[in-house]
């Protein structure tokens, strides 16, 4: 459940109203908001895949590491795993 469940957004709309929508509304698109050549390249890598997993399971994803500009400012060393 939740609260107004009737008026939740789904998970691709709620990808992009962090992602892409936001890029759009500060007329940013050409430098941020998806992941495409000549843009910022801040993005985040998760254990899970947010749009498959069960809906309670949500909560519990974990960031498994963070670019912002290209840089890796978090959780590299699962890189080395691999």
């Amino acid at each position: 459940g939740g609260f107004q469940m009737e008026n939740a957004l789904d998970r691709i709309a709620a990808l992009r109203s962090m992602t892409i929508w936001p890029a759009y509304a500060s007329f940013e698109e050409d430098k941020k908001g998806s992941i495409e050549v000549g843009k910022f390249a801040d993005l985040i890598i998760l254990d899970a895949d947010i749009m498959s997993v069960r809906l309670p399971e949500v909560p519990r994803i974990k960031v498994l590491a963070t670019m912002i500009g290209g840089q890796w400012l978090y959780g590299t060393e699962w890189l080395y795993e691999y």
